[in-house]
């Protein structure tokens, strides 16, 4: 053999040494050197990669651990609601009217029955969908970038008081009366709204838009809702551009005082409280929306209790609809709780499950749905704990094993059209909007993000409990793979951020890209 012929076989031999084994090792290496860096010294690590078509393992690190999983938890909560409604499903919040109706008078009480509707019309746009912000505005309190959506939070309550109307009501001598029996409240599991419940009218918050002016001058403070039942005394100042941004809000059943400084120059401001009596604020709501849809009423548009002289649920049949809200599709629902992680209602979801198979709309009769629902997608519930639909309860853990499971086994579902379209995507929208943008990932990764801290009173600082990511991404090579990737128990100190640790979850996607 010549000396020619002897390095061509040697340069061979090397570039086989560089097969799929040698480019896995590679591979791992860096992995192993991201994931093994100082600030997760005392952290761990969970990640499972698999091909989506044949479901070759790409890549695994202790897949079959638990971890928490922070609001990757939505993507189960959603797949099981889902699989309950369909992405078609629409909810209805009819209006019953007590009494009989003559020459456009009404003797009796109009009848509102919140039925499933999480948004009740505030969020619809003109072509159906459901608005979102990147940034909720159930978390303003928590993040300076909450936005409000352009739509009118009360739209559907003048939506039922025009059909009302339309129908030949002029005056309601009655009340409206708010039957909010659907399943009994319950705590949320995660940041926002604390209660579950089946009024949800804006969320039941009430939202504060703080707008600065010129430099030393007031800012101004715009309230949603708008109703005369809310009532606000700003004293917001309008610091220097350098000026930290502080804010307090103080009161309660319809009389807020807004306090603090806002730096000049700065974008908006959303803050926001939850209301004290939602079923009580909705009946004054909508004795405002009759009003104004030129129906007079003897009952005062007031923050008070509604009356509990309700129906029987055999009686609601003897009754007439006066009005009727249609939902948009409940793959938007699925949309807006997966775009922004939106804990209350993914804490209301496994109630509503539970009663549409039936059930009595508890949490317990949900998980155990739930649970049904992942046997049939081909996951290990073993591998699963859930104490709630958000994420944020003591009892929720999952491996990443089980998680590709869910995510391999919805590929397959009548519906995933709408479940991965509901997805955050990678530089573009969502938890997702603001990260990976101009990488090689961008607009080709889609996922849910978790994200779950506690104080640590004693060290003075935070612990990252979960940061997450899980979903869809296609390889530079445009290869579909499935993933799951989880680290928990990361001390948040030396400039180490959640923004940081998340970053280096999309780097962990991002190198498992690039090598298949």
């Amino acid at each position: 053999m010549t000396c020619s012929l002897r390095l061509a076989a040697i340069w061979l031999l090397a570039v086989a040494g560089m097969g799929p084994a040698a480019r896995a090792d590679e591979l791992s290496e860096k992995l192993a050197q991201l994931m093994d860096a100082p600030p997760y010294e005392q952290a761990h690590w969970g990640a499972l990669f698999v091909d989506q078509e044949t479901g070759e393992t790409l890549y695994e690190r202790q897949s079959r651990k638990l971890f928490a999983p922070a609001s990757v938890t939505k993507l189960y909560t959603v797949a099981a609601a889902l699989d309950a409604f369909g992405a078609d499903h629409r909810f209805k919040t009819p209006v019953y009217r007590r009494g009989e109706l003559a020459d456009g008078v009404l003797k009796g009480d109009l009848i509102l029955v919140p039925s499933g509707d999480l948004t009740l019309g505030g969020r619809t746009t003109a072509s159906g969908e459901i608005a979102f912000q990147n940034s909720d505005h159930t978390y303003a309190n928590y993040s300076d970038d909450g936005g409000l959506t352009e739509q009118d939070p009360l739209a559907g309550l003048h939506e039922l008081a025009r059909q009302a109307a339309a129908a030949g009501l002029k005056k309601l001598d009655g009340d409206v009366i708010i039957d909010d029996r659907l399943f009994a409240p319950i705590e949320s599991t995660g940041s926002g709204p604390r209660t579950v419940q089946p009024v949800l009218l804006n969320d039941n918050l009430i939202d504060f838009l703080i707008t600065p002016g010129e430099e030393g001058e007031p800012a101004t403070v715009v309230v949603r809702p708008e109703s005369k039942l809310i009532q606000v005394t700003s004293n917001v100042k309008t610091g220097e551009k350098s000026a930290s941004t502080s804010i307090t809000i103080r009161g309660g059943n319809g009389q807020y005082t807004v306090s603090g400084t806002i730096p000049a120059g700065r974008k908006p401001l959303v803050r926001q409280t939850e209301m004290d009596d939602a079923p009580a604020m909705l009946r004054g709501l909508f004795l405002e929306a009759l009003r104004k849809a030129g129906v007079e009423t003897t009952a005062e548009p007031a923050i008070a209790a509604s009356p509990k002289d309700l129906p029987r649920s055999d009686e609601y049949a003897g009754l007439t609809k006066i009005a009727e809200l249609t939902s948009p599709p409940f793959a938007e629902n699925a949309k807006l709780v997966l775009k922004v992680s939106h804990n209350l209602h993914a804490s209301a979801l496994p109630l509503l499950v539970d009663l549409r198979h039936g059930g009595k709309g508890t949490l317990a009769g949900g998980l155990r749905r739930h649970r049904e629902c992942f046997e049939r997608l081909g996951v290990e519930t073993g591998q699963i704990s859930f104490g709630g639909g958000a994420g944020g309860a003591r009892a929720d853990y999952v491996t990443p094993a089980a998680t590709v499971q869910l995510l391999r086994g919805m590929t397959k579902h009548k519906d995933f059209a709408a479940y991965e379209r509901a997805l955050p995507i990678l530089g573009v929208d969502g938890t997702l909007a603001s990260i990976g943008k101009g990488g090689p990932l961008q607009d080709k990764l889609r996922a849910k993000t978790g994200t779950l801290t506690w104080d640590n009173t004693l060290g003075g600082n935070s612990l990252l409990q979960s940061k997450a990511l899980a979903g869809y991404m296609t390889t530079k090579q445009g290869k579909k793979v499935i993933f799951a990737v989880f680290v928990n128990g990361v001390p948040m100190k030396e400039g180490v951020t959640t923004r940081r640790i998340g970053s280096d979850l999309v780097k962990v996607c991002e190198l498992i890209h690039e090598a298949n």
